[in-house]
């Protein structure tokens, strides 16, 4: 399909009152490939995007996992009176219960969602210019279903804040980096002296190392074996093993082995001997902040020596050197997270209605976030919540 077939909406049917608004054309495209170059120019210098939207991310997700769940490409592309792009709002639009929801690619998978912006548009973007965004939308979806988002990414503020929002359910933990700060302000020199001790045991296997994948043989021999490994640990947890799902470890082998520059779509970090892989990390980076997406750690008798914890360590360092200013560990509270991350992000999620069938839909939407969150903060019911799944499970 090409551009010219890509429905498209323009200023004369929008509403009066958005006149303001330096949004002049709203382009919905539902073909990727359509979507590809504008796509690619935003992922260049003076946008405001997290890596977790990168088409090279995005794509193979829609491909091959969307697709598979019925989910169809829904890309909204915003433009001034001079054609030149504004904003790409990457989308997937669902059917379900009679109602067409539009959710963000990525779905499980992406820590952070955002649309790509302008950055000096995002800057100045007002409620005017969402209005005008939305009002094309309503002949095609139902409801927007806008999660995990962040409030603020790389000191400027996301413009999705204006529409009603509410606070996720999880937060995000999160190590902010002091520029040229001693190693000590990142990981405190007692927590490093524990890790150190406990690395003296992997320090004497033959090989043992660690690293950042970057030759395709050791990206596809890293994911051979976390496909192994991984399902093993979702087993002991008693959680179901997203990674099994259709599409999803085709679409991760195709990111990971996308290139970016120096690195990755997602780069992966490993630890390893002559004889095993003992830990790896997997995320995205983007020369301020590296977002942490899958992790796992060896089945053998090494695991007791806190792999997992000791290449964090690594990884925290190794980005703090190269100018980072800050790193996450992944939405949820998780006890290692709270080892290294202080401080929590904000994240929201947003719903919101685009015509009457979607107002029952928003509402319903709203409210079990708001119930899942409520139990998630009371840990008593969130931790008998869990002795219940694992009982009836």
């Amino acid at each position: 399909m090409t551009m010219a077939a890509a429905m498209q909406s323009r200023t004369a049917e929008l509403p009066a009152r958005s006149k303001a608004s330096r949004i002049a054309h709203v382009d919905i495209v539902t073909d990727l490939g359509a979507a590809e170059a504008v796509w690619r120019a935003f992922e260049e210098p003076g946008h405001l995007f997290t890596p977790y939207q990168r088409f090279d991310l995005l794509s193979p997700w829609q491909r091959l996992v969307g697709n598979s769940e019925g989910a169809r490409a829904f890309i909204v592309i915003a433009r001034d009176a001079e054609r030149r792009p504004l904003l790409l709002v990457p989308l997937s639009l669902r059917q379900g219960h009679g109602v067409r929801t539009a959710c963000f690619m990525g779905g499980k998978h992406t820590t952070f969602n955002m649309g790509l912006w302008d950055a000096e548009f995002a800057a100045q973007a007002a409620i005017a210019d969402l209005d005008t965004l939305l009002a094309p939308l309503r002949e095609h979806a139902d409801v927007l279903s806008l999660t995990r988002q962040p409030l603020r990414w790389h000191d400027q503020h996301n413009p999705f804040a204006l529409l009603p929002r509410q606070s996720a359910i999880d937060g995000c933990p999160l190590l902010a980096v002091e520029p040229g700060g001693p190693p000590a302000s990142r990981i405190s020199n007692s927590f490093r002296r524990r890790l150190k001790s406990k690395e003296k045991k992997l320090h004497a296997l033959a090989g043992y190392r660690y690293h950042l994948a970057t030759a395709d043989a050791d990206v596809t021999r890293l994911l051979d074996w976390f496909f192994r490994v991984k399902p093993a640990r979702m087993a002991e947890q008693k959680l179901p093993n997203v990674f099994a799902e259709p599409g999803v470890e085709q679409f991760i082998r195709s990111a990971c082995l996308s290139a970016r520059g120096e690195g990755r779509v997602i780069d992966i970090h490993a630890l390893e001997c002559d004889d095993e892989v003992i830990a790896i990390f997997a995320g995205v980076a983007d020369n301020q902040r590296f977002s942490m997406m899958f992790n796992t750690y060896t089945l053998s008798e090494h695991a007791r020596y806190s792999p997992g914890l000791i290449l964090m360590r690594y990884i925290i360092d190794r980005y703090a050197e190269r100018g980072y200013r800050s790193l996450d560990l992944g939405i949820g509270s998780d006890d290692y997270k709270r080892m290294f991350c202080k401080h929590d992000d904000d994240i929201f999620d947003s719903f919101v209605p685009l015509t009457a069938r979607g107002k029952l839909a928003a509402m319903a939407m709203s409210s079990l976030s708001r119930g899942k969150r409520l139990v998630k903060q009371n840990q008593m019911m969130f931790e008998l919540a869990q002795r219940l799944r694992r009982a009836f499970g």
